[in-house]
């Protein structure tokens, strides 16, 4: 099958242009967007087909301030203001569906019992659909604030106490204010960051 590179408007949307926002203009993420999103999502892949990623959408302001005890302080108003925040998490008993989405052979038994094993594995895989799960909003027209600043122990404790779901970054969701961005900061060359052997 022949595939057409994808033109330059779809590229400036999904990378160049595209900028991580810590504003939000006041406008609501439509409840339908969070469903196209994971639809667009769930298509990009993991190892073995083993979709360890979880995402849990606090389209609320009650459902953020459980939230906000465990954002740093930079984070804290940016998450107040933010139309939707996304927990992305992994699934540490991800390997209970493999049967289902790896039937080819028994991938269940590369990880049950073996925890070490599944926690990278979920680990590494819920960072991939979390990266799918911006792209896929900056595709559907959203903006994404990711972030890394917050007590995890305080999240997993609030929303995945059950201890089954852990939380592997968090991202803000809506309609980016431009007029609160920074001058574009720079990406290190090809030639700092690549190797072709």
């Amino acid at each position: 099958m022949n595939r057409l590179q994808i033109d330059n408007a779809a590229l400036d949307q999904l990378f160049r242009a595209a900028r991580t926002y810590s504003k939000f203009l006041p406008r609501a993420v439509e409840p339908g967007i969070l469903q196209a999103l994971y639809a667009l999502l769930r298509w990009g892949p993991t190892s073995a087909n083993c979709q360890p990623g979880r995402f849990v959408f606090l389209a609320s302001p009650e459902s953020r301030e459980r939230l906000l005890g465990a954002m740093s302080k930079g984070n804290l108003q940016q998450t107040r203001n933010a139309p939707v925040t996304v927990i992305v998490a992994e699934d540490l008993h991800f390997y209970e569906s493999l049967n289902r989405s790896f039937p080819h052979v028994n991938a269940r038994a590369w990880f049950e019992g073996q925890p070490a094993v599944a926690e990278d594995t979920a680990r590494r895989n819920s960072s991939l659909p979390g990266a799918y799960l911006m792209l896929a909003a900056r595709a559907l027209g959203l903006d994404c604030g990711p972030m890394s600043g917050f007590d995890a122990n305080q999240v997993n404790a609030e929303f995945f106490a059950d201890g089954r779901w852990r939380v592997n970054f968090i991202v803000n969701l809506g309609y980016g204010d431009p007029a609160w961005l920074h001058a574009r900061l720079p990406r290190l060359t090809f030639d700092e960051t690549c190797s072709v052997l």
